[in-house]
């Protein structure tokens, strides 16, 4: 397949750029510094602006075969990049005639009432306003076969390639095996349209992710 990643400089696009390569896969690299893109003969830097708008956006997305977006301003762009950026990219995608859509989300994303009292989550609103609201038009506002993937805190810990799916629990996750979940959900018809809680656990990548 070809597979357009959006934020494929960060640390889980790049590790699920490599993830993906491994698996066969062709990789379109969306970056605003493609420059910093990493080499490979499988790998096709191309420049994106999530400030650009929808039509600016189509030609670097071309006709990829699914679109991730794992990109993020750090908290310092919201709005712009990862709320309507990720909302341009969902319409650029449904434009160019690409149904299959992976969001890189965060853990309670959708819920609110949670955003207070979990503990790690009561200092990061405005970045979970600005997740609810792209979330929300993805799932309601568009027609693209997505899923959403919803990790809590992510670690720089070695991953181990198990995790734990869908139980609502807050913990540590390393980056690793969320890229490695991220790049192994389109194996699996039946991880499209489907929010997916995930966390370190003790049930291999390919197991949980057939069972959600």
């Amino acid at each position: 397949m070809k597979i357009f990643i959006a934020g494929a400089t960060g640390r889980v696009g790049t590790k699920l750029t490599c993830d993906l390569i491994e698996d066969g896969h062709e990789v379109i690299a969306g970056a605003h510094h493609p420059e910093r893109v990493m080499q490979n003969d499988h790998v096709t830097p191309v420049k994106l602006g999530l400030h650009e708008n929808v039509e600016e956006m189509r030609p670097a997305l071309g006709d990829a075969d699914a679109v991730y977006f794992t990109a993020g301003s750090g908290a310092k762009d919201l709005l712009q990049v990862d709320a309507f950026g990720a909302v341009k990219l969902m319409q650029a995608a449904a434009k160019n005639g690409i149904k299959r859509f992976v969001m890189l989300s965060a853990l309670f994303s959708l819920e609110p009432t949670r955003w207070r009292t979990v503990k790690g989550l009561d200092g990061l609103t405005d970045y979970n306003i600005a997740r609810f609201f792209a979330d929300n038009y993805l799932i309601h506002d568009t027609d693209l076969d997505y899923t959403l993937l919803q990790p809590p805190a992510m670690t720089d810990k070695p991953g181990t390639g198990k995790i734990t799916v869908d139980d609502g629990e807050f913990g540590d996750n390393p980056a690793d095996d969320v890229a490695k979940t991220l790049a192994d959900i389109l194996k699996y018809d039946n991880t499209s349209r489907k929010i997916i809680k995930m966390r370190e656990g003790n049930t291999p990548i390919d197991e949980a992710l057939s069972q959600v």
